[in-house]
């Protein structure tokens, strides 16, 4: 875990989020060119086409480090089989990349202008699972729409709540309170985020770590601080439905912050491409991103 977590801290390249669930997974294969009338509602086989998308993403001789830090899984995912491995074990073993698990089982209902994450289940079985399958560190995301003060504060002490079970476990959370782009006072939601989660830094002890993964902000290194917090491992940035282009743009502004991108790393994959085609449209999308983190 020290060799983990010094590589974490330092190591160059991005987070790759592989982690889409049920609600978001129809999209990204609608994307990726498998038209929902092709699994309609049988979820069990539109989770066995997404994870044969993810498989082709990460037996990709471009997907290894140096430019591909650490990979963010669904559960399903973690568990499933790539070369003989489960998923997060391949991605150690077979490639250093660091694991990480969606922790999260969905977003409540928007209430004040925020979703909080629904009621954790079964977390403690769920952590140890993670890390006996090389699990580094976990992700858990909600969701603020609009800068109500007393609602941001309740994100994040929930997502605070959490990390501290998760750091009891031997894991390393990933707090992602992500801002919507389309949020109308974007940059007051920002300021009163930082805020509170500088006053909940304040409170973690020195055997407590988190990283976080937060929404690129209007202001160039607005969140720069946090990457020199002893408490904090290393700070991403979400594409947050941002195009490829327009996140790397705005990565590119922000010199502490790597990328942890869904959409903006697959946007441009087709199922219907030849290996060639696939591993070159891969590989643009990881060299422009990694780029991108190591400015």
């Amino acid at each position: 875990m020290p060799e983990q977590r010094m590589l974490m801290r330092v190591g160059a390249g991005f987070i790759a989020a592989l982690d889409q669930s049920g609600g978001s997974t129809p999209k990204t294969l609608e994307r990726y060119g498998i038209p929902q009338s092709e699994f309609s509602d049988d979820e069990d086989l539109m989770f066995d086409l997404v994870h044969a998308m993810r498989v082709r993403i990460m037996t990709s001789s471009a997907f290894s480090r140096p430019r591909v830090l650490g990979a963010i899984l669904f559960e399903k995912t973690m568990r499933d089989s790539v070369d003989g491995l489960k998923a997060s074990q391949y991605l150690w073993q077979r490639k250093s990349i660091l694991p990480f698990l969606k922790i999260d089982v969905g977003l409540a209902e928007e209430s004040s202008g925020v979703q909080l994450m629904k009621p954790f289940t079964d977390l403690s079985n769920r952590l140890n699972e993670a890390k006996s399958l090389d699990v580094f560190g976990t992700k858990m995301r909600s969701v603020i729409k609009y800068c109500n003060r007393q609602a941001i504060e309740d994100i994040v002490e929930q997502q605070f709540d959490y990390a501290r079970t998760i750091n009891g476990h031997g894991l390393v959370p990933i707090v992602e309170p992500e801002i919507d782009i389309n949020a109308p006072d974007k940059e007051e939601c920002e300021e009163v985020l930082r805020i509170n989660l500088e006053r909940h830094l304040a409170a973690l002890n020195e055997e407590e770590h988190v990283v976080f993964k937060l929404t690129l902000p209007e202001q160039p290194n607005f969140y720069g601080d946090f990457s020199r917090h002893p408490r904090v491992l290393r700070v991403a940035a979400l594409s947050g439905g941002y195009s490829q282009e327009e996140s790397i743009r705005r990565l590119g502004e922000n010199k502490s912050m790597i990328a942890s991108f869904s959409r903006a790393l697959t946007e441009e994959l087709r199922r219907d491409m030849v290996d060639t085609e696939f591993s070159g449209a891969l590989e643009r999308a990881i060299c422009g991103i990694s780029e991108a983190s190591a400015t």
